[in-house]
Formats: C-alpha cells, structure tokens, sequence
C-alpha cells in the first residue's frame, strides 16, 4: 500500500535535528568529535588538554549550536565503576552545570580506548604516534555508538546528567 499526500508515515518519530558531541575524557587529554546535523556520522575534532577542556568543549558546543554532548563513561567489563568513571563523571556534571540548555550523557564505553589503539595501529600508524589522535577516535567510537543507538531507537541514549547535579556530591576515589 502506498502513501498518499498527506498521510502519515509509520516511521518511528525521529529525534530533532541538530549536531551532537562526542567526549573521551582522560587524566591528561580529552578527545572530542562531531556528527553532522542529522546524527549520521562522527567526526574528529581535536585533542584537549584537560584542564582547559571544560571550557572548550562548551565554547564548540556553543558555536556548533550543539544538542547533546555524550560523555564516555569507562565503565570494567563486569560493569562496576572506577577511578576513571568517576572522573568522567565529574567531567560530566561540569559540562552540564556549565550550559543548561544542552543535554549531557554519559555513554558507556568499555574497551573503547583499547578499540581505538587497535585501529589506528591497524591503519599503519606508529605507536608513539598513537597518543596524538587516539582520544579523538575514541570520542569518535563513543559518538558514533551513541547515534547508532539514536537511529535504531529514536530515543536518546545514556544516563541523562541533569544540570543542577552538584560536582561535590560525587566522590572520587583516589585509590
């Protein structure tokens, strides 16, 4: 049966256009990528230094009038959270306390750093060369999963970080 003028598909109600970010948060660097308005694809950005990284990854949502930022959440293989997750956490919580008009959630991310070496040292690139790029594939692979998520969906994935989350109420394990 085919659509007539005027009728309503029956596809699945779509998400609003509009491009996402991608955050792979480390002790030293941040990795940050992009999708395209129509949440197809993920693309690198740039490597952040993190201590800065807070205020840059707000500056480029804010030009790129971004929908939501997807922040890695590392979490072990069995689930649980460390020291990593709980920074990623804070990371999180930041971003969203420093723009509520954005959405910030957190993506899980196991093993994708490891995913990332294997690819850039698959396509031909030497190891020391790794640290430059691989948190932006990172972000990439955490970006890209999110939108393929999106699309099969049409629902936003992660944990949603609401922006009243208070930093200090997270602990972060020093261990």
């Amino acid at each position: 049966m085919s659509q007539g003028v005027g009728e309503e598909s029956h596809r699945p109600l779509s998400l609003p256009r509009g491009v996402r970010l991608g955050v792979d948060v480390g002790d030293v660097r941040v990795g940050l990528a992009r999708s395209d308005l129509d949440g197809m694809i993920a693309t690198p950005v740039e490597t952040l230094a993190r201590d800065t990284a807070v205020e840059r990854v707000l500056a480029e949502a804010a030009e790129l009038d971004a929908r939501v930022i997807m922040v890695g959440l590392p979490r072990s293989l069995n689930g649980t959270e460390g020291v990593a997750a709980q920074k990623a956490r804070v990371f999180s919580v930041e971003l969203a306390a420093g723009s509520p008009d954005i959405e910030v959630r957190l993506i899980d991310e196991r093993l994708t750093t490891v995913s990332a070496h294997k690819a850039l040292h698959s396509s031909g690139r030497k190891g020391r060369k790794h640290r430059q790029v691989v948190d932006q594939v990172a972000a990439v692979m955490i970006l890209q999963q999110a939108l393929d998520i999106e699309r099969s969906t049409a629902a936003r994935t992660g944990e949603w970080v609401p922006p009243t989350a208070d930093p200090s109420s997270i602990e972060e394990d020093t261990r």
